[in-house]
């Protein structure tokens, strides 16, 4: 499987572009990859599930076509997402789809299983896998995930509770493997603080979704510019696992933010035929506390220049 110096090497900044119900699909991963950043999205974004092979075919020809036009800038490796919770139907059939493509980073998410973990070393993957807090990180370290991307207070979708300080600490205590952090990261400066806290990748979505690239509706986009960390509400209302939204998009809703009632979590569900969890995350905006950094809708690859920019800049700062 690759190290992470192999996949560094083919980065232009240590980032990896979060998976996005809906709004990643292969136009944003190749733009993010191209970009000089690890570009991935949900296999459950592809719709029918047989859609999988055709946007993974997409992905890798137009990678290839990218790196033969541009040796000496080749783009960075894509990742696939998979929802491992036991309502996920479609699971085994996308899981057979990333081990036929050979898909050099997998994701996991909602749950620890062995067997998927395996599946993905057969052809030399590598597993991260999102955890909310220490305990589930040495869970699924226990079944055999590669790398862990802790999810911390404020960050988009599905999101935990805990200090970025707190979080990455304690892992660091006894797990010396890739940890990609997740968190209100949007500009050049927290992608350097990342690094500084322990980790080896910064973890972005919300500041994706404001791209020319991203499959979002016009208004989400300007929502995310025009939003700030006091816009985001925190809730499980909507998909029975506690996350972060949009309060605007609420109120379009025709909801009141401010008094959402608790969900049921037992009925969280990821079955393939979930028009209404596709209805949730297209009118209900999933996104992060960081949105005050976004200030415009661009292009990925304009965004990762800023963030470039912005990085080079926070270390020459700190070098005096």
């Amino acid at each position: 499987m690759p190290t992470i110096e192999e996949i560094k090497s083919r980065l232009r900044l240590p980032v990896i572009g979060a998976p996005m119900f809906i709004v990643s699909t292969p136009k944003l991963v190749i733009a993010q990859c191209k970009a000089g950043v690890v570009g991935a999205f949900p296999a459950l974004n592809a719709r029918p599930q047989e859609a999988l092979d055709d946007w993974l075919t997409d992905i890798k020809d137009s990678l290839a076509r990218h790196d033969d036009e541009n040796p000496d800038r080749p783009a960075a490796p894509y990742a696939v997402n998979q929802i491992v919770h036991r309502s996920n139907d479609r699971l085994m059939a996308d899981l057979e789809a990333c081990v036929r493509h050979e898909v050099p980073i997998v994701i996991c998410s909602l749950g620890a299983r062995k067997e998927v973990y395996e599946a993905i070393h057969s052809y030399g993957g590598l597993v991260l896998h999102d955890v909310i807090n220490n305990t589930f990180a040495r869970k699924a370290v226990d079944k055999g995930a590669d790398g862990l991307i802790p999810v911390a207070a404020g960050a988009g979708g599905h999101a935990g509770v805990q200090s970025p300080f707190a979080l990455v600490q304690e892992i660091r205590e006894w797990f010396s493997g890739p940890l990609a952090l997740s968190g209100c990261i949007a500009n050049g400066r927290s992608v350097l603080a990342a690094e500084a806290m322990g980790a080896d990748f910064a973890y972005i979505g919300s500041a994706f979704i404001a791209t020319e690239e991203a499959n979002a509706d016009p208004a989400y986009k300007q929502g995310i510019v025009d939003g700030m960390a006091d816009d985001i509400i925190y809730t499980n209302y909507f998909s029975g696992v506690d996350g972060n939204y949009h309060k605007t998009s609420i109120r379009n809703a025709g909801l009141d933010p401010d008094n959402l009632p608790q969900s049921d979590p037992s009925k969280m569900d990821f079955k393939s035929s979930g028009e209404s969890a596709k209805k949730v995350w297209k009118d209900i905006w999933g996104c992060g506390q960081g949105i005050g950094a976004v200030t415009e809708v661009t292009t990925a690859a304009a965004f990762v220049d800023r963030l470039a920019r912005e990085y080079e800049a926070a270390k020459a700062k700190l070098c005096g």
